[in-house]
């Protein structure tokens, strides 16, 4: 059944393949915005989320694209545009994540995460506020981490991608309002294809020593971007979600 949060409106959302992308996705499609997919290398996962907001009978796309480039990012934003519409609704979610202490992390690892983790949320950013910014009309959600509020053992190098995002957020949230509000969110662990190198104890682990007793499911993230999407939240921006399921709080 599809709502009508979202009509009339048309979504961008990267690294919308799988996980929280994809959960984003087709939340959004339940509220009725037409969505433009992005994946830079797994199409059959693409595919099918594709199938999967084409199920609640709103339009949706894929357009492959590496984030972190900005011709590609050009020509994914020219695409959505041509095929839909103008961008309402931008979601920055592509990402990636090594785990290893600074001293073992090659710099051309280090160089590709905050390539991938930091231009990869400034490009598309940068590539539709100036429309949005025309038409009056933006809203942006910018998916960050725990990582960057939280020290953890290995992370050094993501927690300062991601801590990037939250500032480039906030920072921006000044200089594109009234018409575009822009937020983000820094998701605990959730259950996606990033912890599945996780051992089951690990795992457990991680759950006991989280207030809730569990990870976090990626609907729940979607839920979240929806409604700082919506007009739900209408009087929020520059600001950062944390859902950890308690296992990080800040005053």
């Amino acid at each position: 059944m599809v709502d009508t949060e979202f009509q009339g409106r048309v979504a961008l959302v990267t690294g919308g393949s799988r996980g929280i992308g994809r959960a984003i996705c087709e939340r959004l499609a339940t509220g009725g915005a037409r969505v433009a997919i992005n994946y830079q290398q797994a199409e059959d996962a693409a595919r099918a989320t594709l199938e999967a907001v084409n199920s609640f009978g709103t339009d949706g796309i894929l357009v492959q694209a590496n984030v972190a480039e900005p011709k590609e990012v050009a020509e994914m934003v020219k695409k959505t545009e041509q095929d839909l519409a103008p961008i309402d609704l931008l979601v920055t979610n592509a990402g990636i994540a090594k785990v290893e202490p600074p001293d073992q992390l090659d710099y051309d690892s280090f160089k590709q995460m905050m390539s991938v983790n930091v231009d990869g949320t400034y490009l598309p950013l940068v590539s539709v506020t100036k429309g949005m910014r025309a038409r009056g009309f933006g809203r942006i959600v910018c998916i960050a981490s725990i990582a960057a509020l939280r020290p953890r053992p290995a992370q050094a190098a993501y927690s300062a991608s991601k801590a990037a995002v939250i500032a480039f957020a906030r920072n921006l949230s000044e200089d594109l309002a009234p018409a575009v509000r822009i937020n983000s969110i820094a998701p605990g662990f959730i259950e996606t294809d990033m912890i599945q190198v996780m051992t089951p104890s690990q795992r457990d682990a991680i759950a006991d020593a989280t207030p809730m007793k569990r990870l976090g499911r990626a609907e729940e993230i979607a839920e979240l971007a929806a409604f700082l999407l919506s007009e739900r939240s209408s009087y929020t921006t520059g600001q950062c979600y944390i859902a950890s399921g308690g296992r990080v709080t800040l005053p």
